[in-house]
């Protein structure tokens, strides 16, 4: 029974973790139709934002959760009004566009802080015991957090006049500039605040994976599999995307090893988009959000 219970928390962390790099992309891309190559630089750049501020005495739980964000947030604000506004409706040139970034982070990046050491910080929290077996307190904590950022975007998008001016700019823009809304200011608040949420998940992943100037790679691979496979809607995508990948993941990984897991994960992922060419939404929960 122990095991049991240890596997099913490794199995809903797996999830968590997935929903958590994925989110910020599906801001962007779902409710903007811009494809952010820069996606996993933007994780990044929170990771070193938290490993900077703490290796300059600012407490970790500060620098996770207020500074990374923030920090990743105005840079995707410079971006948006810098690149992407000049790009929208172009979505091969975005994609160019923000691959080039993505070049240019790295290569500061890796210019400032070196490219072949990962800079680590230690999680917080301890360990929890779970009879025989132990887990991470920290993973624990990842997972109530991923839980706590979807139902507060829910609320941002769904109950707030911010998420209904946004959604509605998106899906007609001529109509809401012609109400005297300021297209272009939605947009730029919108890029900021997936940016964000990118930067606050590269925050609170960098104790648990280290941050490196090219771990971008390896966030942005997953997210966009994950984005995709979910289909158009943000919340409800983004989420079905990772239970259904993230457990297929977690199963193969723990019968066969990673390996195997992140090959089954892709594997999946090939085979849903064959029979569902929209995602999962575009076949089921076609009104959610």
């Amino acid at each position: 029974m122990d095991l049991v219970v240890a596997v099913l928390f490794q199995l809903v962390y797996g999830i968590a973790n997935l929903a958590l790099i994925s989110l910020g992309l599906a801001i962007i891309f779902g409710m903007m139709r811009v494809i952010n190559l820069a996606h996993g630089e933007f994780l990044m750049l929170g990771g070193y934002t938290v490993v900077v501020a703490t290796n300059n005495g600012v407490n970790m739980w500060f620098a996770m959760l207020i500074l990374a964000p923030f920090v990743v947030g105005i840079i995707g604000v410079i971006v948006e009004r810098m690149i992407i506004r000049w790009l929208y409706g172009r979505m091969v040139d975005t994609l160019l566009a923000t691959w080039g970034l993505s070049l240019l982070l790295i290569g500061l990046v890796t210019s400032i802080f070196g490219a072949s050491t990962a800079t680590t910080i230690s999680p917080p929290l301890g360990i929890i015991r779970i009879g025989d077996y132990s887990a991470s307190g920290y993973e624990l904590f990842l997972i109530g957090v991923t839980v706590v950022l979807f139902i507060a975007v829910w609320a941002t998008l769904k109950l707030t006049k911010l998420g209904l001016v946004a959604r509605g700019t998106m899906q007609n823009p001529e109509m809401s500039a012609a109400l005297g809304v300021s297209n272009t200011r939605v947009y730029m608040i919108t890029f900021g605040l997936g940016a964000a949420v990118s930067g606050l998940a590269g925050g609170l992943l960098a104790p648990v994976t280290g941050v490196l100037p090219t771990i971008g790679a390896t966030y942005i691979a997953k997210a966009f599999i994950t984005v995709i496979s979910g289909g158009a809607s943000i919340l409800a995508g983004t989420a079905a995307g990772s239970i259904l990948l993230g457990g297929i993941n977690g199963i193969f990984a723990f019968i066969t090893g990673p390996t195997i897991g992140e090959v089954a994960l892709l594997v999946a992922a090939i085979l849903l988009l064959r029979l569902m060419p929209r995602g999962i939404t575009g076949r089921f929960f076609r009104k959610s959000l």
